[in-house]
């Protein structure tokens, strides 16, 4: 018996299950276009064998470990590194034994369909996963990921991905992506710039980060005109390397359009540490601005993801540090926080930035009225904790109305586990066809409209979007 029901989020309805299952056949099998995540572009440069089970499922996926650490598992025993090196569990069966003996916990969540997924279609397994099948699926796996079949090239075929981009920060050397680029192999992964560490007045370093900037890129990064020089500089960079994005993880939606003296005094100050909140509020309100106009100019793709109240637990972060599953969703405001920057470039045509959001009752109120009037604004999928059936079904009811479908940029995975990307994929694929099928039952589309929409959504807008 299968782990996945094969209709598995169709509308109970038959007639409409019917018609969901049909145009879900029509684009179940289309090439993955994956524009926004944050795998490791050394796996494909390197293709070595993932370690085991529990390196490749557990300890890097904060789905998984944050519902665990919930029920009072201890980050350390998950084998999640300290960030000063201290000890934790290192013996990979153990910590699969206690991610087995928690995986009730997950019961109804998207992380156990996307789990499902990945141990039935990626790794042929049938069997509940449990305490009483871990040794059984752990030694599965571990077999199964010392063949040449499941490499990360191997896989990256296996998955039928068109292209994948990565994450790197404005300092990374994107050595990993020069060695893809030169070993010849035909698969196509590309970088997105993410300029947060030399962007952020509250970024650990921060000050040291912009020395480094200047030093990188032979820019004078003390001067405001030499700091936004060399944020053109490293932009050339990524672009060279694959880059058609940039992304930008913000606090708040804040944007700014200072005039030049006053962004100036504004930089000596965060960087001499001087700032008060609010003015550090303000420099990254800014720099929205001032990377937006970049955008205007070299093309790139813009994407905002706001609204993370990131590291909430002090302790969590001193001891784990950054993107341990203590990021937590806040409201956020975008009527009046975007209209500085929108003003200054909204209304261009030839600009595309992609608003995200973790705050779900901004999608009718706020963002699909921007999106349905700036040329320039494009709604990026649900986000996050919201990257589930019910997100998803959520965020079209929502905004379909007031913005339509070709205002939005299809899905993007965002993910850091590999083996979820089919999976994820195959959720909002289903989670569309599902709508769409709605759509054509309540007479508000067509058939032929409904077939062409799911291509759009699985492929056809990602690819715009994004300019892959």
């Amino acid at each position: 018996m299968p782990l996945t029901d094969p209709d598995r989020l169709f509308p109970v309805e038959p007639a409409l299950r019917d018609q969901a299952r049909v145009l879900y056949d029509s684009v179940k099998d289309l090439p993955i276009v994956s524009p926004h995540g944050h795998c490791d572009p050394s796996w494909f440069a390197r293709n070595e064998r993932f370690p085991d089970p529990s390196a490749l499922f557990v300890t890097p996926d904060h789905y998984v470990f944050r519902m665990l650490v919930s029920q009072g598992v201890a980050m350390a025993d998950l084998g999640v590194p300290r960030a000063d090196g201290g000890l934790v569990e290192t013996h990979p069966r153990k910590i699969w034994h206690r991610f087995a003996s928690h995986y009730f916990l997950f019961r109804g969540t998207p992380s156990a369909m996307w789990l499902d997924h990945s141990f039935e279609h990626v790794f042929g397994l049938d069997a509940p996963f449990g305490p009483d099948t871990a040794d059984m699926y752990y030694d599965h796996i571990e077999a199964r990921l010392a063949t040449d079949a499941y490499l990360p090239r191997a896989l990256f075929k296996r998955f039928n991905v068109e292209v994948l981009a990565t994450t790197e920060g404005a300092l990374d050397d994107l050595r990993w992506h020069k060695a893809i680029a030169e070993s010849g192999w035909d698969g196509r992964v590309v970088t997105t710039y993410r300029p947060d560490a030399v962007v952020d007045p509250d970024f650990e370093g921060f000050a040291e980060n912009v020395a480094e900037l200047g030093r990188l890129t032979g820019e004078n990064t003390a001067t405001w005109d030499g700091y936004l020089a060399a944020h053109r500089a490293r932009r050339a960079v990524f672009r060279d390397h694959g880059a058609t994005a940039t992304d930008h993880g913000h606090p708040t939606a804040r944007t700014a359009d200072l005039d030049r003296g006053e962004a100036a005094v504004l930089l000596q100050k965060v960087l001499l540490g001087d700032a008060t909140q609010p003015e550090k509020e303000m420099f990254r309100a800014q720099m929205l601005t001032e990377m937006a106009r970049m955008s205007l100019e070299d093309g790139m793709v813009m994407q905002i993801h706001p609204g993370s109240r990131r590291n909430h637990n002090a302790r969590v972060f001193a001891e784990f540090g950054r993107d341990k599953g203590f990021d937590i969703p806040g409201p956020t405001d975008y009527v009046t926080a975007l209209k500085p920057m929108l003003d200054a470039v909204g209304m261009e045509p030839g600009l595309t930035i992609i608003l995200f959001t973790l705050d779900e009752t901004a999608y009718g109120r706020e963002l699909a009225p921007l999106a349905g009037a700036y040329p320039a604004l494009t709604l990026g999928p649900p986000w996050w904790f919201f990257d589930s059936y019910e997100g998803i079904k959520r965020f079209r009811e929502t905004t379909t109305e007031t913005c339509g479908f070709y205002n939005t940029a299809g899905f993007n995975d965002d993910t850091r586990a590999f083996c979820s990307i089919p999976a994820r994929h195959d959720v909002a694929r289903r989670s569309d066809c599902a709508y769409l099928a709605t759509l054509v039952g309540t007479g508000r589309l067509r058939e032929a409209e409904a077939f062409e929409l799911a291509h759009d959504l699985t492929y056809g807008l990602a690819k715009k979007a994004y300019k892959l």
